[in-house]
């Protein structure tokens, strides 16, 4: 291990990196608020599964259709006051979601919110990952665990919100002044300047990397091997979105259909249904504690295909012998079976060859709300017809598309001991040099997300 590796971060990374966690527990806790009294505002305003469906489905088409805006925010403001800002305005949208008097009022407050959370979402990642190259060591998977545990507290006080018989309109107002503190304070300790910015001394390694002098027949040879890599490229990032799509189709259900499905179908009370939706996030939270050290040891390949049948089986036995146990406990595995599908995506999207560094990372991250956007009106739809445990089916599925397509994410990585190179499975790989921060990281300390 490197000696750059061993050393302390500055103190001003440390608290970097307590300030983005802040940011990460904040936007987990917000929505998750919200999600346990869904079927309350379902019931308030006389919702057919389908129209609720169809109504929830507002917040992800908001995060989709302004997702891609994020980016040239980041660069003009900052990733952490976007991060900051969008926290605050979403705990805002979902106020004003949960004092909905009328449908219409309903979709444009959660198309809003979902908005701002694209927003959050985009900013808090960049920024985890500008404070993650300054540690020279992988800990963004650390940040998405604290995720997993502001939406356990915020489903925990939710549940305690409706024990209290807490209305709805004041339970929100309290949990969004709240964390819009958290945020504004954690700005503070956030790292200064714009994302992207180069120290002169990686400028200058980078012009040396771009000089004239190339033979014309290497850059012949580049071009054609780019042409040659960008097709298996493209195939690779599809499949990596829909490995990501799938794990937000498992979310998306318990958030959405969890607490209906229980206190509806299976007849268990308010306080008992929001138990689903616990169930999924703090398994999924003990899923990315432990994720680290699984992908170290078995590799992401392992770990998601093994996840996906946690998933297939789990909420397949649920649905197929259905009671309150049962379910809970079928959430439960599908919440830890995804629990580091979204970050391996990310990450092996972010490493492909022929992207520039970010694109494909950003790019997963924002088809992977499809899955949000779609799930809720298609489970919705096969329930008028049928029944929702019919429609809830989805998860099974999505299970066996990731156990089917996990075969693109990278097996188990050794260290070589050269700097830049690891094997995988035998192949070296070589280091990518199109991003200045990743060459400084120690190869021996970075782990998969």
């Amino acid at each position: 291990m490197s000696s750059s590796a061993l050393a302390r971060p500055a103190l001003d990374v440390r608290r970097a990196r307590v300030a983005v966690a802040a940011l990460f527990l904040t936007n987990g806790a917000l929505f998750a608020n919200l999600v346990p009294r869904y079927p309350e505002i379902k019931a308030g305003l006389d919702l057919g599964n389908a129209t609720y469906g169809l109504a929830v489905a507002a917040f992800p088409a908001g995060a989709i259709t302004a997702g891609l805006a994020a980016a040239a925010l980041v660069r003009r403001f900052g990733s952490a006051r976007v991060a900051v800002a969008g926290t605050v305005l979403t705990a805002a949208g979902l106020l004003l979601a949960g004092l909905a008097p009328a449908l219409p009022l309903l979709v444009v407050a959660l198309f809003a919110a979902g908005a701002m959370d694209a927003f959050t979402d985009v900013a808090q990642n960049a920024h985890g990952l500008r404070v993650q190259r300054r540690y020279g060591r992988s800990i963004i998977n650390g940040f998405h665990a604290l995720w997993s545990v502001g939406a356990v507290v915020g489903g925990g006080m939710a549940a305690a919100a409706i024990a209290l018989d807490l209305p709805l309109a004041v339970h929100l107002a309290i949990t969004g002044a709240l964390f819009s503190v958290v945020a504004l304070v954690a700005l503070r300790s956030c790292l200064p300047g714009l994302d992207g910015e180069v120290p002169d001394d990686v400028a200058g390694e980078a012009g040396a990397l771009a000089s004239p002098g190339v033979p014309t027949s290497a850059e012949a040879a580049a071009a054609a091997a780019a042409r040659t890599s960008r097709t298996r490229t493209v195939a690779v990032l599809a499949a990596l979105v829909l490995v990501a799509v799938a794990s937000t189709l498992v979310e998306d259900a318990g958030s959405t259909w969890a607490a209906v499905y229980l206190s509806g179908s299976l007849g268990a009370p308010a306080t008992l249904a929001a138990a689903g939706f616990v169930a999924l996030v703090g398994a999924q939270f003990v899923g990315r504690l432990v994720g680290d050290r699984l992908v170290d040891r078995f590799g992401q390949r392992a770990v998601a295909r093994t996840g996906g049948a946690l998933v297939l089986l789990g909420t397949g036995l649920a649905l197929a012998f259905p009671s309150v146990p049962g379910t809970i406990a079928g959430f439960a595995a599908a919440g830890f079976g995804v629990a580091t599908l979204v970050p391996a995506a990310m990450q092996q999207a972010d490493e492909l060859p022929g992207l520039r560094a970010g694109t494909g990372l950003t790019l997963v991250s924002w088809l992977m709300r499809l899955g949000f956007l779609l799930s809720p009106p298609i489970v919705g739809l096969v329930a008028d017809a049928t029944s929702l445990r019919a429609g809830l089916l989805v998860l099974p599925l999505a299970g066996l598309v990731v156990v089917l397509l996990a075969g693109v994410l990278a097996p188990r990585r050794r260290s070589t001991g050269r700097p830049g190179r690891v094997e995988h499975d035998g192949a070296p790989s070589p280091a990518r040099h199109d991003d200045h921060d990743r060459r400084t990281t120690a190869p021996e300390e970075a782990t998969t997300a």
